[in-house]
């Protein structure tokens, strides 16, 4: 009977010790190949020198200010006190919340713009489809730069300089015609069959837009999103032209305050720098992998 007993418990033993995972588990451990060791050795140094840039700025930002010409790399002791001071003798405050309300402003305005148009040609094939995508390529050719005459003198008759909804307007309309061909390219990745199963059911077509496709098109309506949020974050020529009182200048124009005409305030610079970079790095590292997803929307059908 012991024999009976123990003859299936071999074999199943056997069985188990033929599976691929357990014939894995029971081989020896090697370590890494070196073509893994190079390339892992290349990606650290890569990204020790994109990092380095940062670093520099951080330490910049925490020396004193007699100790900025020093040469040594690192300074005998920080002042944090550095941070204190740039905002609270300089606008960055007000700057920053203009920068805020533009970047903010201007990315929930192409949104409410370029879902309803990126949605209405993906969906439909109406008479002037490929011009109207041909425009929208051809607006994306065109430099704010080149356009700030114009724009100075419309703004100035309308009195709306020194504004943050004008440089919500021109952030917005800069940015809209990227947003509508990345979220027109996802949209028509997503199968027309899944909006008509739900109409069937009840829905209407808005219905099918906010409950079926925009949950499905996330990753490219976040894309457009963060895409937007930085262009607008980032941008400087608009809000140097445009907005001429310290207090209404987003945060680029106002950190730029810190550099004279004779001396250049390099602690405080670098203190306004890191101020900046922290939402938007906040911001990226929260929602990278939608971001990753949504730039290789349409890639694989």
């Amino acid at each position: 009977m012991a024999q009976q007993t123990a003859a299936p418990a071999a074999r199943t033993a056997a069985a188990n010790r033929s599976t691929p995972k357990a014939r894995a588990a029971s081989r020896p451990r090697r370590g890494p190949r070196p073509r893994t060791l190079v390339i892992a050795s290349v990606a650290w140094l890569l990204a020790a020198v994109f990092l380095l840039p940062y670093a520099e700025m951080v330490i910049t930002a925490l020396r004193p200010a007699d100790e900025l010409r020093d040469p040594s790399y690192l300074p005998d002791h920080f002042a944090w006190s550095n941070f204190i001071d740039v905002w609270h003798e300089s606008n960055l405050g007000a700057n920053l919340r203009v920068t805020l309300l533009v970047a903010f402003g201007s990315t929930l305005l192409v949104l409410l713009v370029a879902l309803p148009a990126a949605y209405y040609t993906a969906r439909t094939r109406y008479r002037g489809r490929k011009l109207f995508l041909l425009l929208v390529l051809v607006t994306q050719m065109f430099q704010p730069t080149s356009l700030l005459v114009g724009l100075y003198r419309e703004f100035y008759q309308f009195g709306m300089l020194n504004s943050a909804w004008t440089l919500v307007l021109c952030n917005a309309a800069f940015n809209l015609a990227f947003a509508i061909w990345i979220l027109t390219a996802y949209i028509g990745s997503i199968p027309v069959a899944l909006e008509e199963s739900g109409m069937i059911d009840g829905l209407s077509r808005v219905g099918a837009l906010v409950r079926i496709t925009l949950p499905l098109a996330l990753p490219g309506v976040v894309t457009a999103m963060i895409f937007t949020f930085i262009a607008a974050w980032n941008e400087f020529v608009m809000g140097l032209t445009l907005s001429t009182v310290p207090e209404s200048q987003p945060l680029t124009v106002g950190i730029n305050s810190f550099i004279g005409n004779y001396t250049v305030q390099w602690n405080y610079l670098f203190a306004g720098s890191v101020i900046a970079i922290v939402p938007v790095v906040v911001l990226f590292a929260l929602i990278e992998r939608k971001v990753v997803s949504g730039l290789t929307a349409g890639s694989v059908k």
